[in-house]
C-alpha cells in the first residue's frame, strides 16, 4: 500500500514522502497513529498545495534575510572593554552581547549561535563577524568597533 507520511518515521521515510509499505503496517500502525494517510488523488493534491505553500514561505524568508543583510552592512556596533597598561585588554565581547546590542539598538534579532567563526572578540579595533541569516545561502557581516573603556 502506498502512503504519504505526515511525520518522519524511523526506517520508513521522511515527512511528505510517498512510500510503499505492507497493508497491515499501513492500516494498523501508520494510519491509526496519524503518521500517514493513504495515497489517493485527493491526498496527492493536498500534498502538492502544501509543498507549494512551503516553497513560497521559504522564498519569503530568504527575501527577509536579504533585507536584514543589507541593513547589517550599514551598521557599525560600538563596544567597549576594559584595558590595562600598554593597551592590554581585560575581558572580551561575546556573541551574546553582540546579538543583544543589535536587538536593542537596531531592532535586528539574530540568534547568537548563527554568528560564525568567533566565540568572542578580545582585541581592540575593528572586527567583521559573519552571520548565517538563512541556511548558509545568505551570509551577512556585522561590523564591530571595539574601543577602550
Amino acid at each position: 500500500m502506498k502512503v504519504i507520511l505526515l511525520s518522519d518515521v524511523k526506517n520508513v521515510g521522511k515527512k511528505d514522502e510517498v512510500v510503499e509499505v505492507a497493508d497491515g503496517y499501513a492500516r494498523n500502525f501508520l494510519i491509526k497513529r496519524k503518521l500517514a494517510v493513504a495515497q489517493t488523488q485527493g491526498s496527492m493534491q493536498v500534498l502538492g498545495r502544501q509543498q507549494e505553500e512551503a516553497r513560497l514561505r521559504e522564498e519569503e524568508l530568504e527575501k527577509e534575510a536579504q533585507k536584514t543583510k543589507e541593513r547589517l552592512e550599514k551598521i557599525v556596533l560600538e563596544c567597549q572593554i576594559k584595558t590595562g597598561n600598554g593597551g592590554r585588554s581585560f575581558g572580551s565581547i561575546s556573541t551574546k552581547q553582540i546579538a543583544e546590542q543589535l536587538a536593542k539598538e537596531h531592532d535586528i534579532h539574530i540568534d547568537r549561535r548563527k554568528i560564525l567563526g568567533h566565540d568572542s572578540i578580545s582585541s581592540l579595533g575593528d572586527s567583521d563577524l559573519k552571520v548565517d541569516l538563512y541556511r548558509n545561502k545568505v551570509i551577512g557581516v556585522i561590523h564591530v568597533h571595539v574601543s577602550a573603556k
